[in-house]
């Protein structure tokens, strides 16, 4: 069991709604997986990370978060240098807050909010300055966006390998007709699965795992060319539309 790090412990004895906590990770690290009794907005105000719990993972870049519910675990890496500024809330100073996990916007107002938070001493009075600027992050992190940032993950061990295969090799056309007799099952089977196990067809999983690859590319700098033909996009402009049409912006604004 993952030791709870000093300042989460002195949070919860202060009995505080809300604390804070900044730390710059170099390119490639990982934290290993891990769980605590606090709700956790998972931000990086420089950097892109590929964010994993039960159920899915996410790639987190600047003006994205992830929301992680209290005691889920969680395993996170980092893509290049990473400056995180996560957010901590006690359970029951918010229980209406989300209880699964999920990729969520970041809001201009809401990253000031964070980056003062880190600045708050701690302990704070609640009728103070702090304590107010404190409430009103509780109450803007009740407000998140939803995004599509993530991809499911199934149980089932077909699907797993069928899964397996695209995340390894993203720009991969095999067929649902190549994966049904490679497994011996019918294809109709294999849809019927994929939406019970992930909520989308085996099309817009594999659609979805090579946009979240491409976020992956595009943090590194890679150019939007040579990334399209990687993930099996006809052209540029192809793989551009689809990207769009998902994130609402083109690849090259994504990250401004």
């Amino acid at each position: 069991m993952t030791p709870t790090p000093h300042f989460l412990a002195e949070f919860r004895r202060s009995g505080m709604p809300v604390t804070s906590r900044a730390i710059d990770y170099p390119a490639g690290h990982v934290i290993d997986s891990h769980a605590h009794a606090e709700n956790q907005l998972i931000y990086a105000v420089h950097g892109v990370m590929m964010v994993a719990a039960e159920g899915g993972q996410w790639i987190v870049p600047p003006t994205r978060g992830i929301w992680m519910p209290a005691e889920l675990t969680h395993r996170i890496r980092c893509i290049g240098v990473v400056h995180m500024r996560s957010i901590y809330v006690r359970p029951d100073a918010a229980p209406q807050l989300p209880r699964r996990s999920q990729a969520v916007g970041i809001s201009p107002l809401l990253r000031e909010l964070i980056l003062a938070a880190i600045e708050v001493e701690h302990p704070y009075a609640e009728d103070s300055r702090a304590g107010r600027l404190m409430r009103l992050l509780l109450d803007e992190l009740q407000a998140l966006p939803v995004l599509p940032l993530h991809l499911p993950q199934p149980a089932d061990p077909r699907l797993r390998r069928i899964c397996a295969r695209l995340l390894e090799r993203p720009g991969d056309v095999s067929t649902l007709s190549h994966w049904a007799r490679l497994l011996a099952v019918d294809v109709k089977t294999i849809q019927r699965l994929f939406t019970r196990e992930t909520g989308m067809t085996f099309g817009q999983w594999r659609q979805q795992a090579r946009l979240l690859r491409a976020l992956e590319r595009l943090a590194t700098g890679e150019k939007v060319v040579e990334i399209a033909l990687a993930l099996g996009y006809d052209s540029p402009s192809a793989f551009a539309t689809m990207f769009k049409r998902q994130f609402g912006q083109t690849p090259s604004a994504f990250f401004r």
